[in-house]
């Protein structure tokens, strides 16, 4: 199988195609525009692996899309606009790249009769729930434009398989963590300080609640979908770790040896949803199961940062 994956230099695309790479003997064009969170560096390590070869585009041009998804038999695409801190200063590149992005995919897929479409989603979709697991069929209700652009984006793409049979499934992924994720989110921002020296700001009274997920086993629950999954179905994925910010920031000061001494409590976001958290029963049922605890996976992804310095350190200067 030849795979389009979109986004294919940012964070999550990129320990996708790893991961394809090293449990498949599928093909990965790699497509990314390469703007400030995906970059070459992070496509390192595959450079030279014969079945991967790169795209360097952006998924609004139409005629590059096209051109790139020609003679793939399958589309992943994780392309997007994705900190929510960035949307609420600016939200017209999200609405752009998420929704009008997606429809240009969406409607490649549809012309070049691609086989298999999976459109990679967020659990921000669903907006802070209370108590309980989000399902699937529950109604959307997002709060930040980034997750409005999402749930666009989401709708658009169940559009082209109810309208055109597009044979594409939809993915909600709770917060991943791990490897090659940009400085300016969570846990590699509060890594990369303490590995510098340096505070952890926290959000508010610390308490906003979020399930964390290592991104191989995102990267495992997305490919089972691909391979697995029903079209027009949607498909949570999450690892049933809902952790309070403030136990997350004091797993990491622990990871360091140091204390209270290095939080800074800063002004809480706006409109900052109190909790995530999804039911996962329906990738469960396809046989989906997650591969690390959250300390085996917070443990390797410190341990990554430490050892990785060459690659964040310039990204965060």
């Amino acid at each position: 199988m030849k795979i389009l994956v979109t986004g294919a230099a940012g964070f999550i695309g990129s320990n996708y195609v790893r991961y394809v790479l090293s449990h498949t003997d599928d093909e990965v064009v790699g497509y990314d525009a390469l703007t400030y969170a995906g970059n070459l560096s992070t496509m390192k390590d595959v450079d030279d692996d014969p079945r991967f070869s790169f795209v360097h585009a952006n998924i609004c041009d139409p005629g590059a899309i096209r051109e790139a998804m020609r003679g793939c038999d399958a589309v992943v695409h994780f392309a997007a606009e994705s900190h929510v801190d960035r949307s609420i200063e600016g939200s017209d590149d999200f609405v752009h790249t998420n929704c009008f992005g997606t429809n240009v995919v969406m409607d490649a897929a549809r012309e070049l009769e691609i086989g298999r479409v999976v459109h990679i989603g967020t659990d921000e979709v669903y907006g802070s729930v209370e108590v309980g697991s989000s399902l699937e069929t529950d109604p959307l209700e997002p709060r930040s434009p980034y997750s409005a652009s999402k749930a666009g984006s989401d709708l658009i793409a169940l559009s082209y398989h109810a309208t055109h049979g597009l044979p594409v499934s939809v993915t909600r992924c709770t917060n991943n963590f791990g490897p090659y994720q940009y400085p300016e989110k969570a846990i590699p921002l509060f890594t990369t300080n303490l590995i510098d020296g340096k505070s952890i700001p926290l959000y508010g009274d610390g308490l906003n609640e979020r399930d964390w997920l290592y991104v191989d086993d995102h990267c495992s629950g997305v490919h089972l979908v691909l391979t697995a999954g029903d079209p027009g179905e949607i498909y949570n994925i999450g690892a049933g770790n809902e952790t309070p910010n403030r136990e997350l920031v004091d797993r990491l000061l622990g990871a360091f040896g140091v204390g209270e001494e290095m939080v800074s409590y800063v002004e809480d976001r706006k409109g900052h949803d109190r909790r995530y958290s999804v039911d996962i029963d329906k990738i469960t049922q396809l046989g989906w199961r997650k591969e690390r605890t959250l300390e085996e996976a917070l443990a390797a992804t410190v341990q990554w940062y430490r050892d990785n310095e060459w690659w964040w350190r310039p990204l965060k200067g």
